[in-house]
């Protein structure tokens, strides 16, 4: 964060300032586990520029740490937030190494705030070598196999994919490489390969769709699926003539949005239900509209979470005011942000198992074929092996997802490699009595069917393509 008229004048004596203040004024990070009973306390104080309240809230993010309440401060030059924070469990941060990457990713030894350890540096490396994809379009039932399907089958491997749905959308952001030689796939090296995936994905998201190829080292993928929805929320808006007064009915969710003029704030309450990554996904969405938070309380403590934030554009001085439109428009992109990764009423579903080309093509095109449909995605590959998540519900979208497709689906992937996340489905899918065999399936093990299956309606869509040939 930065004071607020410090974009005026030259950007890049700006920059070198900030860098020279950074360098003299270094960040202290003190991990207190005296102060509270239930929470590790994380006090950060910094200079103050634009970005850094996200950047912290971006590392304790990224090492899953749980944030449940956040003390925010930044007036003048300087900034000090307290975190309370607990592991994945809600206990307390006891382990030491998780300790020194807190204070190593935050401290004084790093001018660009980054969650640091030896698996992320290992993954980063990997990431830089890849080309990120980014794909945004309308939603259907089996869209994400017959993307990975078309990567697979134009001998990309997917290195890594985020895939988040909300309102009938679908953003994806898909780092590839080649599968022979590992490397990425540049325009300067490769234009016409990398033309005919982004024109065979367009043709795949049907319609109007956006399809970009860029490094995909530097690329957060969270804040990024963000920016790409954001994006797409205004083009849809601004294309079907959306008034910026419109609001959304956003169920569980409620943003006020009001002038505090005697001190030339915006005021932006939040109040929703409690999950992972909230407190990330309303910080990113207020630093990507260019809003500097001065002020903050955040309470996330049981199913409720409370946020107040005291607000101005980058651009405003102290006297300045948001307009109706401005207030509007936060109101609505912080309700979308909050609700497009919720994940309540969907099964999670993780697949652990050795990685191999078309893994992806094949598994999500089981989901499909039982009936299954993804709404979020999370795949990464470290070394040799793939872990992947997935959120489904039915293709319909109805909720409570039936215990006897997810059965039907472990059965035909493997047991011992697609297990369930949640625990009350897991119970669920105990009491039916174990796993349904799918009708028209041999039996077996599992790995053994999902290598051998006969892929007729994936062979007929990636002829349709021109992918593969006719073999009759």
């Amino acid at each position: 964060m930065m004071a607020c008229g410090s974009r005026h004048g030259n950007a890049e004596v700006v920059d070198e300032f900030e860098k020279l203040v950074i360098r003299m004024n270094p960040p202290r990070v003190t991990v207190d586990n005296e102060s509270d009973i239930t929470a590790t306390l994380v006090k950060v104080d910094s200079a103050n520029k634009y970005g850094t309240l996200l950047e912290v809230v971006q590392v304790l993010t990224d090492l899953k740490l749980t944030i449940n309440r956040a003390y925010i401060s930044s007036d003048g030059e300087w900034f000090m937030d307290v975190f309370h924070v607990v592991d994945e469990e809600g206990n307390k941060l006891y382990d030491g190494q998780v300790i020194d990457r807190i204070e190593q990713s935050l401290g004084a030894g790093s001018l660009s705030f980054r969650a640091t350890d030896a698996e992320t540096e290992t993954a980063a490396a990997a990431m830089a070598q890849a080309t990120a994809i980014e794909l945004v379009g309308r939603d259907r039932p089996g869209l994400l196999s017959e993307v990975f399907a078309v990567l697979t089958n134009l001998r990309c491997n997917i290195a890594s994919s985020e895939v988040w749905t909300h309102d009938g959308r679908m953003a994806a952001l898909v780092r590839v490489t080649d599968a022979d030689t590992g490397a990425g796939i540049e325009e300067d090296d490769d234009p016409e390969r990398l033309d005919t995936v982004k024109r065979l994905l367009r043709h795949v998201l049907r319609g109007r769709a956006a399809v970009q190829a860029r490094p995909g080292g530097a690329l957060h993928a969270h804040r990024r699926l963000h920016q790409m929805m954001s994006a797409d929320l205004r083009s849809r808006a601004a294309a079907a003539g959306a008034g910026d007064e419109e609001e959304e009915d956003c169920e569980g969710v409620v943003v006020g949005v009001e002038e505090c003029a005697e001190r030339g704030y915006t005021v932006v309450n939040v109040r929703c239900r409690d999950r992972a990554k909230l407190l990330f996904d309303t910080v990113c969405t207020l630093t990507d509209m260019q809003y500097v938070v001065f002020h903050g309380t955040v309470i996330a403590e049981g199913s409720e979470a409370y946020q107040e934030f005291y607000i101005r554009h980058l651009d405003d001085g102290a006297a300045a005011s948001a307009s109706a439109a401005d207030r509007a428009r936060l109101r609505r992109c912080l309700q979308a942000a909050i609700q497009r990764r919720n994940t309540e009423g969907v099964v999670g579903l993780e697949l652990r198992c050795e990685d191999r080309p078309g893994l992806l093509s094949d598994v999500t095109r089981v989901f499909r074929e039982h009936g299954l449909s993804v709404t979020h995605a999370e795949v990464a590959t470290w070394g040799t092996q793939a872990a992947d998540v997935f959120r489904v519900v039915t293709a319909s979208g109805d909720a409570p997802v039936p215990a006897r497709a997810v059965d039907a689906v472990r059965a035909e992937v493997g047991e011992d490699i697609l297990f369930i996340k949640d625990d009350t489905l897991a119970a669920s899918a105990n009491a039916v009595g174990g796993p349904v065999s799918p009708t028209g399936r041999g039996g077996g093990d599992g790995r053994r069917s999902l290598g051998n299956m006969i892929r007729s309606r994936s062979e007929k869509f990636l002829f349709n393509l021109g992918l593969i040939r006719s073999c009759s």
